[in-house]
């Protein structure tokens, strides 16, 4: 009764608490879709301040909001109604969960009487999305929703990010009841530990102190904690070499000389060959997942193994750990920049450095005017100095975008890695455009992959968002038919596809569509794009069977990748 006579206390319907709540939240922007279940939600945000963001398809709304997440490292929130709405929401939520996105899903539901009936467009989202959500909660009484709003804020932000959803019933969007923010946020049950412990800290400086040849594995986690700059610090400090995950591009300096480039299935030679000799690994916010060890017998197989985590779940899950750190990977940076000792690696160093300039990314530059698709990644890569967020769809072009441009940045690379959904970059440059309007925001897309969510252009068009599309159209699902050629004798099955004319659908949208088809047309073209004010689709139209190189074959160790091919 104090706190209610203290926070003078209003009634309002639930429609309208959501409301209230998310702008004492300070929720910036909603990405949605409206329908019949949740418009009394839809209804009272008329009169408020929240921004919208009307998309095309659901999808498009779940991957902006993670496009906006990812580039600012707030909680993403996306809205949608009841049935196929929330089914339609169900990819982005596997992929955030994935990929510790942080975000807020919140659905209409069908009126209470009625769930468990098969109404009309009643779905158990609670049931479909529970193994890939952090929380859920299906909301009863309208007087509960200002706690769960919170409560779903602090979760899907908190430890390990994720995404929380949030199902309310269209009567108790309509019921009314008095108002009460909560001051705090206290779950039971729910502890994040975020302190490492500090003697197995000491340990692990011991083992620096006595390692020949240490490295350093990080991943998305160091981007979660915010800990760029303690990584850069420690791998400075102590003089030990570096390689990250797809997720954790950005999270070191590329073009540091103790960077090593990405290691895993498409990694670069020195950085497989220094996790297959290295004999002590400090792995920092990682899960150690298959595209990462490759054959888990010939992972790293000399090395002490240490992995800071602040998920449990993720400790010895794939790889046995002999120094595991459940805590805050920026906490356990900083207690680790204390007085660690700096090991005697200067060999090492020379080594993995000798493999990094003896077997470089490369492609065969032909005479020809064809467009080789790395070329164009190289050439935006220089032309822009690294200096924009890059989003990717997911495929060859994505792994081309890993490898060949040059992240020197936090959260300028937004890409899907755990699910590889295909779809999700375009819409999540609609989300990171909106979150860092003073940035150049570039999704490079594949001819397939764009297709999958091609009606949010309508979307970048209502929100005049100066989104640059770049195409590498191949004429190929281009990653299933390099397996194709591998692995099934170059039966091209159902890989092959058609594509509109790119350059036709950008001006039937209303906006700039350009194409290169010469080799000596793509630097003008991507100048040319970037010059342009507004959204532009720029197609490059490269060598169609192109493969991505290197590569460990499924099944194989990091020590038995290709370089360019069967010949090697």
């Amino acid at each position: 009764m104090e706190i209610m006579e203290k926070q003078k206390v209003k009634t309002m319907t639930g429609a309208q608490m959501v409301v209230e709540t998310l702008e004492r939240l300070q929720v910036e922007t909603i990405f949605g879709y409206p329908g019949g279940a949740i418009l009394p939600i839809y209804d009272a945000m008329y009169d408020s301040n929240l921004k919208h963001v009307l998309t095309r398809h659901e999808q498009g709304a779940i991957h902006a909001a993670e496009g906006y997440a990812r580039a600012t490292g707030k909680v993403g929130t996306v809205m949608a109604t009841s049935g196929p709405g929330a089914t339609n929401l169900v990819t982005g939520i596997a992929d955030a969960y994935m990929d510790s996105t942080p975000l807020v899903i919140i659905t209409g539901q069908v009126f209470t009487s009625l769930i468990g009936t098969d109404g009309f467009q009643e779905v158990d989202v609670i049931g479909i999305t529970l193994p890939v959500t952090k929380y859920s909660y299906q909301v009863r009484d309208a007087a509960d929703l200002p706690r769960v709003l919170c409560e779903a804020y602090y979760l899907a932000r908190s430890g390990r990010p994720g995404p929380v959803l949030v199902d309310i019933p269209k009567d108790v969007s309509l019921q009314t009841a008095p108002f009460v923010f909560p001051e705090d946020v206290a779950i039971d049950g729910y502890q994040v530990r975020t302190e490492p412990d500090l003697s197995i800290i000491e340990q692990v400086k011991e083992e620096i102190a006595k390692a020949k040849r240490p490295l350093l594995y990080v991943g998305g986690g160091i981007i979660h904690s915010e800990a760029a700059k303690e990584l850069f610090e420690f791998a400075n400090r102590t003089g030990i070499p570096v390689t990250s995950t797809l997720m954790g591009l950005g999270s070191f300096p590329q073009d540091h000389p103790l960077y090593l480039g990405m290691l895993g299935m498409h990694g670069t030679y020195a950085a497989n060959m220094a996790i297959y000799h290295t004999d002590l690994l400090i792995a920092c916010g990682v899960r150690f997942d298959d595209r990462v060890t490759g054959k888990l017998e010939r992972f790293s197989p000399n090395s002490k193994k240490v992995h800071i985590d602040i998920d449990p779940a993720e400790i010895n899950k794939n790889v046995r750990i002999d120094y595991p750190l459940v805590c805050d990977v920026k906490k356990a940076l900083t207690e680790l920049l204390k007085n660690t000792p700096k090991p005697d690696c200067q060999e090492w160093v020379k080594q993995v450095q000798a493999w990094y300039r003896e077997y470089p990314l490369t492609y065969k530059k032909e005479s020809s005017d064809e467009i080789k698709p790395q070329y164009v990644v190289e050439c935006l890569s220089r032309i822009t100095d690294g200096d924009a967020i890059i989003t990717t769809e997911v495929g060859q072009h994505q792994m081309w975008a890993a490898l060949f441009y040059r992240f020197n940045k936090p959260r300028t690379f937004v890409t899907s890695g755990g699910l590889g959904t295909m779809g999700y970059g375009f819409p999540a440059a609609i989300g990171a455009q909106i979150a860092r309007p003073d940035q150049d925001v570039i999704c490079i897309a594949g001819d397939a992959s764009i297709q999958m969510c091609l009606q949010e252009l309508q979307t970048v068009m209502d929100q005049k968002l100066p989104v640059k599309i770049f195409i590498l159209n191949n004429h190929y699902l281009g990653m299933v038919r390099q397996w194709q050629e591998m692995f099934h004798d170059h039966r091209y099955s159902e890989t092959r596809i058609s594509s509109p004319d790119f350059v036709k659908v950008a001006e039937a949208y209303g906006m700039t569509g350009l194409r290169a088809t010469k080799a000596d047309e793509v630097e003008a073209t991507i100048k040319k794009a970037l010059a342009t004010p507004g959204p532009v689709i720029a197609e490059f139209v490269v060598v169609e069977e192109e493969n991505v190189f290197p590569m460990v074959p499924q099944g194989k160790g990091l020590d038995e990748m290709l370089l360019t091919g069967w010949e090697d």
